[in-house]
C-alpha cells in the first residue's frame, strides 16, 4: 500500500515554541490520517524534520509499505535525496532516524513543493500551535 505524506513543521520564533502537521493520503487523494502535534520549543528545520518522522511512523502504523514525502522544505526534501549533505550538528541524528526510518519501505520519494501545495500540512502546524 501507498500512502503520500504531507508534513509540515514550524516554530514560531526561530528557535521556539513548535508544531508538526502531517497528512497521509492514498494516491488518489482520500484523507486516511492527519496528526498535529506540539513538540516543544525548536528551529524550522528541526520540526521540519520532526515532521518526517512522525509521518513515517504513521505510516508504518497504517501499514503502508511505499511512501511520497511532500513538504515545503527544499532543505529537507534535498538532505534525505541526497543532494545536500547535512552540516549542522542539530539536524545530523534527524536525518539519520529519518534515513533509517525510509529503510523500512519498499520504494519511498520526497520532493519539495511550494507552501501553497502544503497548505493542510501548515494548517495543521498552526492549529498545533495555537491551541497550546
Amino acid at each position: 500500500m501507498k500512502l503520500v505524506l504531507h508534513v509540515d513543521g514550524g516554530a514560531r520564533g526561530n528557535p521556539g515554541p513548535a508544531a508538526i502537521g502531517v497528512v497521509a493520503s492514498e494516491p488518489g487523494g482520500r484523507v486516511v490520517d492527519e496528526v498535529a502535534e506540539r513538540i516543544g520549543v525548536a528551529t524550522n528545520n528541526v520540526a521540519e524534520y520532526r515532521a518526517v518522522l512522525r509521518a513515517l511512523e504513521r505510516a508504518r502504523e497504517l501499514g503502508a509499505t511505499e511512501v511520497e514525502i511532500v513538504g515545503d522544505s527544499e532543505l529537507v526534501a534535498r538532505q534525505l535525496a541526497g543532494a545536500y549533505k547535512v552540516k549542522h550538528p542539530a539536524l545530523r541524528p534527524l536525518y539519520e532516524q529519518a534515513l533509517a526510518a525510509l529503510l523500512q519501505f519498499d520504494t519511498w520519494s520526497v520532493r519539495s513543493v511550494p507552501r501553497a501545495e502544503n497548505a493542510e500540512a501548515d494548517a495543521l502546524v498552526n492549529s498545533a500551535l495555537d491551541s497550546g
